[in-house]
């Protein structure tokens, strides 16, 4: 009792505990400091009770304290970034390698579970992690030619409430293999190059033919192409390049060789195996370019017609054809309208055919008109003119052929102004007591022409030999002299 009885107590060592008097000898242990279980799972905490007594007792007593996980860590990965690499056409489901992440917590709260982060309307990707073990894989085969490389981001999240994640990128690379062959672009393997390539017959060694041009859709050695001449129709005359493709001479051209040759490149790749392609060539020596392509272009194919071509230009022929005849027709049609607007009034030639010498009408031939110069009334010189017809335009043609109207339209009363028209007959048509008259070889029928007196009245009028009388050839005329002199009838 008394001091003896009385006790105190202590920790011992660096502990984030102490201890606090709850009442008589009774002791509480509480923490000093924030606790880490990721850092201290477990504390072994010694408290040493002494007493008051003059020699002074103690005991020595440890306490084990275990901390209490919670989720206060986030998964972590090992690598910020993961790199892998698959060969391109590998079977689906083949494991590539593997992602890993970590959580510092316990239980629930440490188990990490893996995902692919996918975007909303975003295709499943081709490669696939496997949750629980963090395994990559390919869930179908890759293309190099068309993917060089899938890039998709990893998700590692742990089982606490709420749940902590991290993220990582993983970028898997298509690997190449050699399963293209090579491409042969010129020559055309089509047959568009039928013509060939000419070389001149005097061409000296290291002469340009041709190159060879050839791709390869894989890439590194896979894609390396190198040339060689597989065939040819004489060999040593060409030669090939073995990376550049181009086809030369390998000596001067002799008179000799073969006007035509067929040369076989073959293009080959270096890939494992080696995968290869072939061009033909077709080479024609000429002396000139004419002669060559002439020969050439006898052993070419022969382009079939094109049907819509000869169409086209068929419609187009019968389109000009139809315009021409069209504008000729237009053409002859106003100028057949211009000659009529033209017409005269009369008729535009004299009557094929008079009426026999009784009618009083004489052929075209011996009709002639006689006239006066102005103030020579008295003259006794005659002039004569070839008649011109004055027949109205409708008039029919039997009666024109019938009456020939032989006087002239511009008769007038001054003298001089007026002529008086006569025939010419010929000696067949004069009767035998005709024959002895005064002016039978000119075949004149009148004698002189009509005189005024002083009062101005015809004294006399001109008397008609040969027994021809102006009323029975021209009714006309007859009538003017009837109202002039009164001497016709």
């Amino acid at each position: 009792s008394g001091d003896n009885g009385r006790t105190e107590c202590a920790i011992e060592g660096d502990v984030p505990f102490s201890l606090t008097a709850a009442f008589a000898n009774h002791y509480e242990l509480r923490t000093s400091a924030a606790l880490d279980r990721e850092t201290t799972a477990e504390y072994n905490v010694s408290i040493v009770a002494t007493d008051w007594g003059r020699a002074r007792l103690s005991a020595r007593e440890s306490v084990s304290v275990r901390v209490g996980d919670v989720n206060d860590n986030a998964p972590r990965f090992t690598q910020a970034a993961y790199s892998m690499s698959v060969s391109e056409n590998e079977a689906g489901a083949v494991r590539i390698g593997s992602v890993k992440a970590t959580d510092a917590d316990a239980g629930a709260n440490g188990r990490v579970r893996y995902a692919l982060v996918r975007e909303e309307g975003e295709e499943r990707p081709a490669v696939s992690v496997d949750a629980e073990s963090g395994d990559v894989s390919v869930v179908r085969p890759l293309d190099y030619e068309e993917v060089r490389a899938v890039e998709v981001r990893v998700r590692a999240a742990d089982g606490g409430s709420p749940p902590r994640s991290a993220t990582a990128l993983l970028r898997v690379l298509v690997r190449d293999e050699n399963d293209n062959a090579p491409v042969v672009l010129h020559p055309p393997a089509d047959g568009g190059a039928a013509l060939g390539e000419l070389v001149p017959r005097r061409a000296r060694a290291g002469y340009l033919v041709a190159k060879v041009v050839a791709v390869d859709a894989d890439a590194g050695q896979n894609a390396w192409l190198c040339y060689e001449l597989a065939k040819a129709t004489e060999p040593g005359l060409f030669r090939v390049g073995l990376h550049s493709g181009e086809v030369r001479t390998a000596r001067a051209v002799g008179e000799r060789d073969a006007a035509r040759h067929r040369l076989v490149v073959l293009v080959r790749d270096r890939g494992r195996p080696p995968r290869s392609a072939s061009a033909t060539l077709a080479v024609a020596l000429a002396d000139g370019f004419s002669e060559g392509h002439l020969r050439a272009s006898e052993e070419a194919p022969a382009a079939e017609p094109d049907g819509r071509l000869t169409l086209y230009l068929s419609v187009c022929l019968a389109c000009v054809s139809a315009l021409f005849v069209a504008g000729a027709a237009a053409a002859v049609a106003a100028k057949v309208r211009r000659a009529r607007r033209g017409e005269p009034g009369t008729l535009p030639t004299f009557p094929h055919s008079a009426a026999d010498s009784s009618a009083g009408s004489l052929p075209r031939s011996y009709v002639y008109d006689v006239r006066l110069a102005a103030g020579t009334v008295n003259s006794e010189f005659r002039f004569l003119g070839p008649l011109f017809p004055c027949f109205p335009a409708g008039l029919p043609q039997g009666a024109a052929e019938q009456r020939s109207s032989l006087c002239s339209a511009g008769l007038g009363p001054e003298e001089g102004d007026w002529a008086v028209q006569v025939r010419q007959r010929s000696a067949a048509d004069r009767g035998p007591r005709e024959g002895g008259r005064e002016g039978e070889a000119a075949g004149l029928v009148s004698e002189r022409f009509p005189e005024r007196d002083e009062r101005g009245r015809w004294s006399r009028c001109s008397r008609w030999s040969l027994g021809f009388s102006p009323c029975s050839g021209c009714p006309r005329l007859c009538v003017w002299l009837r109202a002039r002199c009164g001497c016709c009838g």
